[in-house]
């Protein structure tokens, strides 16, 4: 009977190996072709009802197309003032670009600075020029260079687009073979095994072939937007999120091979035993996601379903491919190590943690709160009031450089300047409003030329107005600026828009701001109820909510500490506490997951007391292995020179440390050994008695 059924013991295994190797044959391109769906084009992911945005649907009515600005800066090559003879030169070039590749209109004449130090002038290109936006600006600048004796320089948003375009370039190569390479270190210290490290990283490169694959046939029909923000966390997002269900299901293997022997019975008792663990655990971190699509943010709503696909890919992975491989190679995939049964794989490290935890809980869980708190406390140094175009970049961007020529010698606001759409037998009053208030330099109606000055141009009874601010245009007084600018002008005009470059920011930043009012109350509450479900219980959820929101703010006050002291940043993207306490909570209870999953099961065997010794003792080397992969490969993405993206990657990378090391090895523990029974409350659980509570 054993010899019949041996064919079908090998069959399922083979199977399910022989498809996902289909699989990675058919989709493992797409990890490396998302960015040709992907977009930087920042217009795209404004907020939906944003004011702004209303503005440049209106804006198309006054345009014969929508353009990209390029401003060309010229300064003298020894700082000296320039002559008239060199600012003709200078609109002779920009003339010559008229019929230039892109351009979509004349450019503007050159004008010369209050100092009359540097040159400026403005050249519009087509948006969708795609790749081909590089060569373009290469061309103005050659072009411009014709200007002897002159340095020449771009600003503006065709300028920036260029640069983060060139930040996302070998996204794809670059960022995965970091985090790969990290992933193999890790692993290979982990298990000092040679094929299992490999195996993991092949299950992990299969789920993100898949996951991308079907991101990019949903991006290809605009079902979902993807920029090099979201393709980036996604890669990074599933390689750690793959690594750590992997390490979870290999250690609950290596228990059962050792107590039973058997390879295929061993893989069969890991996938049933983790299962439900990984499985809450994915969908805390996968609902999490989704609650971004709550968010009037359009790439906050593109990372949701991406990082869900991803998330569910990596489970898919871990719970099938795995565990047959693991079946098909039996011991051979931990050699040289050797299996360890329960028991004898609980290192000293975390036998003396655990008596630790048992001999003084209370002190423990009061002095680790009262750390975390003292950190929480610097929570508001984490300014997230936007970054500032000269911080956008981690290296000196070429576009920042112009944008800081350019502020020194014209007005901060120049060649981005406030669009105010108005209705026409208001002009004279709104340009008079504009022009009064504080922060703008200037304010004038657009002709029909498409330029201020002019008879203006009238569309369906409204005008467009620029107003050029005093101040740059990402900067706080700039936006201070268009706060009060509206004020003035809705109470002139109350059917009157005002939106462009500065109020994309300024509204940007709100939505954000209103999106975590929004969405953290909903995460919290989805993990909540994902974590009753799991436990059985409803203090102990609570508790493990109270305990990942505790080191989430510890982990911003820190944060906010580094970025300012450290790192040298002035401020956050709006959206970087949101980003953070979606992952840190979500992946936080995760581990706790993990570990009070084992300690239910314990508990049910030896009661509460041994059973959170037993379960810490037990997932101890695996969950902390699990957060150093997940910080690690976060890690990874300072690769791109990104502020926002090198800011997640260090609260993330941080927060799960913190988290693995202090809030999952020594808080929650220390709780659940000082309270006892009662922690599962409203149950309990049927081994418990009454002497399992003394303490």
């Amino acid at each position: 009977m054993n010899t019949a059924r041996r064919p079908s013991r090998w069959a399922v295994p083979l199977v399910l190996v022989l498809v996902w190797l289909a699989l990675g044959g058919v989709f493992g391109s797409y990890a490396g072709k998302l960015g040709e769906v992907a977009t930087n084009d920042q217009a795209a992911f404004l907020p939906q009802s944003a004011e702004s945005t209303r503005v440049i649907d209106a804006q198309q009515d006054f345009d014969q197309s929508e353009t990209l600005p390029a401003i060309v800066v010229w300064t003298r090559d020894d700082d000296g003032r320039f002559t008239a003879t060199q600012q003709a030169a200078a609109t002779r070039a920009l003339q010559d670009l008229a019929k230039a590749e892109g351009v979509t209109e004349r450019p503007s004449p050159a004008l010369v600075s209050e100092d009359r130090r540097a040159l400026e002038g403005i050249v519009q290109l087509r948006p969708d020029l795609g790749d081909r936006l590089s060569g373009v600006l290469q061309d103005v600048t050659k072009t411009a260079e014709q200007v002897g004796g002159t340095k020449v320089q771009v600003a503006g948003p065709a300028a920036s687009r260029t640069d983060l375009s060139d930040a996302f370039a070998g996204i794809d190569g670059i960022l995965l073979g970091v985090a790969l390479a990290a992933v193999l270190v890790i692993l290979l210290l982990v298990y000092r095994s040679v094929l299992l490290p490999l195996v993991i990283i092949v299950s992990a490169v299969f789920a993100l072939g898949v996951a991308c694959a079907v991101v990019y046939v949903l991006a290809d029909h605009d079902v979902v937007r993807v920029d090099g923000q979201v393709q980036g966390i996604l890669s990074i997002l599933v390689i750690g999120a793959a690594t750590d269900y992997a390490l979870l299901l290999t250690a609950r293997f290596r228990e059962e091979l050792a107590r039973r022997g058997n390879r295929f019975t061993a893989a069969r008792a890991a996938v049933v035993r983790s299962a439900a663990a990984i499985g809450a655990s994915a969908a805390t971190v996968a609902l999490g996601l989704l609650a971004l699509l709550l968010s009037d943010l359009t790439n906050n709503r593109a990372l949701g379903p991406v990082g869900a696909i991803g998330i569910v890919c990596a489970v898919l992975s871990a719970l099938t491919f795995l565990p047959a491989v693991l079946a098909l190679l039996g011991r051979a995939a931990l050699w040289p190590a050797k299996p360890h049964a329960e028991g004898t794989a609980g290192h000293g490290l975390w036998q003396r943690v655990a008596t630790w935890v048992d001999t003084r809980p209370r002190r423990l869980w009061i002095t680790t709160c009262a750390v975390l708190a003292a950190a929480a406390a610097f929570f508001p140094a984490l300014d997230s009031r936007g970054v500032p175009m000269e911080d956008l970049f981690i290296n000196d961007a070429p576009s920042v450089g112009a944008q800081r020529t350019l502020s020194a010698h014209f007005p901060g606001g120049s060649g981005q300047p406030v669009v105010v759409i108005a209705a026409a037998d208001r002009r004279d009053q709104v340009v008079k409003a504009a022009a009064a208030t504080p922060g703008v330099d200037g304010a004038r109606a657009v002709g029909a030329s498409g330029r201020p000055g002019g008879a203006p141009l009238v569309v369906d009874g409204r005008v467009r107005i620029d107003a050029t601010l005093a101040d740059t245009p990402d900067s706080d007084a700039a936006k201070r600026t268009v706060s009060a600018l509206r004020d003035r002008l809705h109470t002139v005009d109350p059917g009157s828009l005002v939106g462009g470059y500065t109020a994309q920011q300024y509204d940007t930043q709100r939505t954000a701001e209103e999106d975590r009012t929004l969405i953290i109350p909903v995460v919290l509450a989805v993990i909540l109820a994902i974590l009753v479900f799991l436990l059985r219980s409803l203090l102990l959820p609570l508790l493990l909510v109270a305990t990942v929101g505790l080191n989430y703010l510890a982990t911003l006050g820190i944060s906010g500490l580094v970025f300012e002291h450290v790192f040298g940043f002035s401020g956050t993207d709006a959206s970087v506490p949101l980003y953070g306490f979606v992952f840190l909570v979500a992946l936080g209870v995760d581990y706790n997951i993990f570990l009070m999953s084992r300690v239910r099961e314990e508990t049910l065997l030896h009661g509460t007391r041994q059973g959170m010794l037993r379960g810490l003792v037990s997932t101890g080397g695996v969950i902390t292995s699990a957060g150093v992969v997940l910080a690690a490969t976060f890690a990874a993405l300072v690769v791109i020179p990104l502020a926002f993206l090198a800011q997640i990657a260090f609260i993330v990378a941080f927060g799960v440390l913190l988290d693995t090391v202090v809030v999952r090895s020594l808080l929650v523990p220390a709780l659940v050994r000082d309270i006892g029974p009662a922690v599962w409350w409203p149950g309990r659980l049927r081994h418990d008695a009454p002497a399992d509570a003394t303490r």
